[in-house]
Order: structure tokens, then C-alpha cells, then sequence
């Protein structure tokens, strides 16, 4: 009981703390102004940590890697301390059973961007019907364009209504089954 408590917590803390580094990653990436309130949050929350990373992490055209590594490094260490309190004991290939673990944080960061890219598009369709106005609609809008844009140039609108999130969410969809069996596979490696 104690241990699902504790997977439970170690879980909700180090998973947010990956997608508050993730979604500040990708909002730098595609330059989502600083002033917007989102990015202002996710930097007054991950601030403590990618600051002082970033001094010795090197960026690539601007872009800071410190927090995609974080993200990376967080996820890590979830999925190592869950391991571990699920009373698994580490191989006596420490190398194999890091290295494995290593492959599944990357591999759930692969699967939380597309959760991120899916729920961008969904909130950006449900705002555009129902408040196309809100202050969250140019911030998911840019988010999802790269996404959105690859079959908005080959698939016109139906009755002017835009059929690419339904394209674009069938294609994550099938991504997620592609990652989840790859998951499936590391595991083998304990």
C-alpha cells in the first residue's frame, strides 16, 4: 500500500515536472512569445532547475537544451524509482537494465509529445467552435500549424470545415501503438 502511495506521488511530481520541461522546449522551439501567460508560468516553474543546467548544456541555433535533456533526465528517473519500488531489483547487467531504462524515458517522451500535439489540436478545435476569440487560440494555433499545415496543403475543406486534426490525430494515434509496442519490447530486456 505504502509503495503505490509512493509510486503514485513520485509519479504526479516528476511526471508534471517533465511536461512543464517538454511544453517549455517546444514553446521555445516554435518561439511562443515570452509575455504569453503559459510561458510565463512554465518558466517561473521549471526556472530553478534549466537555469543552472543551462550554463553546461550547450543550446543548438538558439534553441536551450537543457530543458529537453531535463525532460529526458526527469523521466529517467521516474521510470528508474518506479522500477525500484516495485521491488525489482536491478540484473546483475546494471548496463543492460540502464541502458534499457534510458531507451523507455526517451520512448515516454516520444509518447508525451503526442499526447501534447493531441491535445493542442483537440483544445484548438473545441476553441474555435465554441470561443475562437479566447487568448489560448493563437498560442494553440502555432503550436499545431507544422502539424496541421502538412495536409491542409493536399486536403481541402469539406463544407468549409477542415478535416486535417482528424488526419493528423488517426496518424499520432497509430505513432502511440508503434511507441507503446516499442515500450513492450524494452521491457523484455529486464
Amino acid at each position: 500500500m505504502l509503495d503505490q502511495i509512493l509510486i503514485f506521488i513520485f509519479n504526479t511530481v516528476l511526471g508534471l515536472l517533465s511536461l512543464a520541461l517538454l511544453l517549455r522546449f517546444y514553446m521555445q522551439l516554435i518561439n511562443i512569445p515570452y509575455h504569453n501567460p503559459v510561458s510565463h508560468f512554465l518558466v517561473a516553474l521549471t526556472d530553478f532547475i534549466v537555469r543552472p543546467t543551462s550554463r553546461f548544456t550547450p543550446g543548438y541555433k538558439g534553441i536551450n537544451l537543457s530543458t529537453l535533456l531535463l525532460a529526458w533526465l526527469t523521466q529517467f528517473i521516474l521510470i528508474a524509482g518506479i522500477y525500484k519500488l516495485q521491488a525489482n531489483n536491478f540484473s546483475s547487467d546494471i548496463a543492460t537494465t540502464t541502458m534499457a531504462l534510458m531507451l523507455l524515458a526517451f520512448v515516454e517522451i516520444i509518447k508525451t509529445t503526442f499526447h501534447i500535439v493531441m491535445v493542442a489540436i483537440i483544445g484548438q478545435a473545441v476553441l474555435s467552435w465554441f470561443s475562437p476569440q479566447n487568448p489560448m487560440t493563437p498560442l494553440l494555433a502555432s503550436f499545431t500549424r507544422p502539424f496541421l499545415r502538412i495536409f491542409r496543403e493536399r486536403i481541402r475543406p469539406v463544407g468549409n470545415i477542415d478535416l486535417s486534426p482528424i488526419f493528423v490525430l488517426i496518424i499520432i494515434q497509430l505513432l502511440l501503438m508503434v511507441t507503446t509496442g516499442l515500450q513492450r519490447d524494452i521491457y523484455q530486456l529486464f
